[in-house]
């Protein structure tokens, strides 16, 4: 078995700039959907279309686009595929110090050090935030450099102002420094990511990271702040989500694509999660995309 771990990208600017400004469409799809990290923060626009999120710990499933900002060092996939039927998709990256180590201490920037701070555990824009910010950043485009940059400091500090956000890790992702435990945390991920519609036990993640069960029980809520059986289920619960948004399927095939056995528990699990039954959300996606 192949045990991946994040991979660690390294992003350089071009010569001559602070910042990395990328926009990616149908004739050059982003191919960067492994499980990676990078010491940059990155803010992603998806023009449109429908996927899956997976920032540290957090999963879950957006719809018509989204608007994301992901801090330093957190681990993430890829939010885009061919499948995902977005029309474009931009994406910012920058180092926190990308203009000087005390550009963000100064008191005008105060907004923005907060937006940074937050950004650690993940942020998702929605309502017309994800709009208005979204048009400005594919507008970059068509700007001179010097444009741009002034274009990007006034786009985060609207951000930062925004009340139209949800931080998708909210009790925190501790990616602990010590390497051993990074290869840990990223085994277990990627395990779950690969085989979820599978039967997932303690006993064989516990013995794959070379723990016991009791120890790796304690290691995996101290990192993530959420149980090995809720991460599994929440995986599975978004995956549900996806397929009842995209595919003709019936609720009970749904249910064991998704690697649950027992469809009142899947029923039960779903509503608990998303606040609807599967019937319920499946028929309120229809009517918003109608």
């Amino acid at each position: 078995m192949v045990k991946q771990k994040p991979t660690f990208e390294a992003i350089k600017p071009d010569f001559g700039h602070s910042f990395t400004y990328q926009k990616f469409d149908e004739h050059r799809l982003n191919k960067n959907n492994l499980w990676h990290y990078h010491p940059e923060l990155e803010l992603v626009y998806v023009n449109g279309g429908s996927g899956k999120r997976q920032i540290g710990s957090h999963i879950s499933y957006y719809t018509n686009g989204d608007l994301i900002l992901i801090g330093s060092n957190l681990p993430h996939c890829g939010f885009t595929d061919a499948l995902t039927g977005n029309t474009s998709e931009t994406v910012i990256q920058m180092k926190l110090e990308f203009l000087g180590p005390d550009f963000f201490n100064l008191p005008e920037m105060k907004k923005i050090a907060s937006l940074f701070n937050s950004a650690s555990g993940g942020i998702a824009f929605s309502g017309k935030t994800k709009r208005k910010i979204g048009d400005k950043m594919e507008v970059l485009e068509y700007q001179t450099d010097f444009q741009r940059l002034l274009s990007i400091l006034n786009i985060l500090n609207e951000l930062g102002n925004s009340e139209d956000m949800r931080l998708l890790n909210a009790e925190g992702f501790s990616f602990t420094t010590d390497v051993k435990d990074n290869d840990r945390i990223n085994i277990v991920f990627n395990h779950v990511k690969n085989n979820f519609k599978e039967e997932l036990t303690l006993e064989e993640i516990s013995s794959m990271v070379s723990m016991t069960i009791p120890s790796f029980c304690r290691y995996f809520k101290k990192i993530t702040n959420k149980t090995y059986i809720q991460f599994v289920n929440e995986y599975r619960l978004v995956h549900a989500s996806k397929l009842l948004a995209e595919k003709p399927m019936s609720i009970t095939e749904v249910c064991f694509e998704c690697g649950f056995n027992n469809f009142s528990h899947f029923n039960k699990s779903f509503k608990a999660f998303t606040g609807q039954n599967p019937s319920e959300y499946r028929n309120e996606l229809k009517n918003v995309m109608v």
